[in-house]
């Protein structure tokens, strides 16, 4: 189990609430509370390194590989054209990556939202995007 005290390592530990959309025995993800379109979501790992480029190679395509699965179930489900991804590494200290559906690239260069979070429209959303293997 993952050690780390960070958001992601609570919400890994089920500490804190999330919109999980996807989970296996490596990795999580989840829908982005502060999102920059529908659907945003991180994909983590469940080992607690700062950084991506610090996994271990098996570690890193665990994440690698569970990304590309969430980012086609997201286009598929959603119907957009594209997923962006972006790897950041600055706003929580665990490594993530985000992945962000558009159809326009002016929704994949927009910010993320800072209004509170809408839970009930992020659960709803959840749920629908939610799958297994």
């Amino acid at each position: 189990m993952i050690e780390s005290d960070t958001v992601f390592g609570k919400i890994i530990r089920g500490e804190l609430p999330s919109h999980k959309i996807y989970e296996d025995d490596q990795t999580l993800a989840f829908l982005n509370i502060y999102p920059s379109t529908t659907g945003h979501t991180l994909v983590i790992p469940k080992v607690a390194v700062e950084n991506v480029w610090d996994l271990s190679d098996e570690d890193y395509q665990n994440l690698m590989t569970t990304t590309k699965k969430v980012a086609r179930h997201l286009r598929e489900v959603l119907g957009v054209a594209r997923i962006g991804q972006k790897i950041i590494g600055v706003d929580v200290p665990h490594a993530h990556v985000h992945l962000i559906p558009f159809d326009d690239a002016a929704d994949y260069y927009n910010r993320e939202s800072t209004d509170e979070p809408d839970h009930s429209r992020l659960a709803e959303l959840a749920q629908k995007l939610y799958f297994t293997d």
